[in-house]
């Protein structure tokens, strides 16, 4: 017990004896996580949306005009049934698809009551059994006589993809750069304090003590540093990211029926990133200096 008490008490005071390099430290690592928080808000939200329309990417929605029976719709969607890759196909009437527009719009779903008339089509819904055949199946609906449009998401779900691909690739490449020059600037920071106190270094080691009692303090100076960063970096996530959703929160939302992820869940997996990264790299900084100039 006296042996940890020592090693908080060093760590803290060599923080201290070491304050310019241990700001800087910090103020490396935290802009490395508030760049990596960037990239993950980017990813984290666009891969939503993704998911969301991927949810309709299942099914194809063929718009009727208005002059347009439900006897028409019902030889329709006989003939529908009968093509490879549909597992199903139904009538949905304007009054369902309203209702389920104000069932996504959430809370501002009252909005739409203010609306004179219902402006949506009926529609048949195409279930696909056979994702292969889904281009097929909306080109052939296309073909029909008394229709719309044809609501297929293709093409959208395709550049999302692509786009969620693209930043899920940048965040990894700028946080393993990132993480390499954090690593770095601790190390430098331990180092200085591996210099200051070489001589009682010697001293401990030639008595015999061991290497973990020696190295201790420096790994939990480095610890420190990398919690304080945390901290730090997720303070200032949470007060912009907040700040975000307010202002165009309700924008998103209207224009893709989504929300964005909440402030919440996002800051409380954030806090648990933060952590094992600040930590991992306050740890690695450390270890990395005293293998070289302790030789231990």
């Amino acid at each position: 017990m006296k042996t940890f008490a020592y090693t908080i008490k060093q760590a803290f005071i060599q923080f201290g004896r070491n304050r310019s390099m241990s700001v800087i430290s910090i103020f490396a690592i935290t802009c490395m996580l508030l760049i990596l928080s960037l990239f993950f808000i980017l990813f984290i939200n666009v891969n939503s949306a993704a998911e969301t329309i991927k949810g309709d990417y299942d099914s194809i929605e063929v718009f009727l005009l208005d002059e347009t029976t439900q006897d028409d719709a019902n030889v329709m969607i006989e003939d529908l049934k009968q093509q490879e890759g549909v597992a199903d196909a139904y009538f949905k009437t304007r009054e369902e698809a309203m209702a389920e527009f104000k069932a996504r719009w959430g809370e501002n779903g009252y909005l739409l009551d203010s609306l004179q008339d219902n402006p949506l089509p009926n529609s048949i819904v195409i279930k696909i059994g056979d994702l292969e055949k889904a281009d097929a199946i909306a080109q052939h609906a296309a073909e029909y006589e008394g229709i719309e449009d044809v609501k297929y998401y293709k093409s959208t779900v395709d550049k999302l993809l692509k786009a969620t691909n693209f930043i899920k690739i940048s965040a990894m490449v700028i946080m393993l750069f990132l993480i390499i020059v954090s690593i770095i600037v601790v190390s430098n920071t331990i180092k200085l304090t591996v210099f200051n106190r070489a001589d009682e270094i010697s001293i401990m080691k030639y008595v015999g003590a061991t290497n973990w009692f020696i190295r201790g303090p420096f790994l939990i100076e480095g610890i420190l540093i990398g919690v304080i960063s945390a901290a730090i970096s997720l303070g200032i996530t949470y007060l912009v990211y907040d700040q975000i959703v307010d202002i165009i929160g309700d924008q998103v939302y209207k224009m893709l029926s989504m929300p964005m992820v909440p402030v919440g869940f996002l800051i409380f997996n954030f806090a648990w990133i933060f952590l094992a990264l600040g930590v991992s790299i306050g740890s690695c900084g450390s270890i990395i200096s005293m293998r070289k100039f302790l030789d231990a």
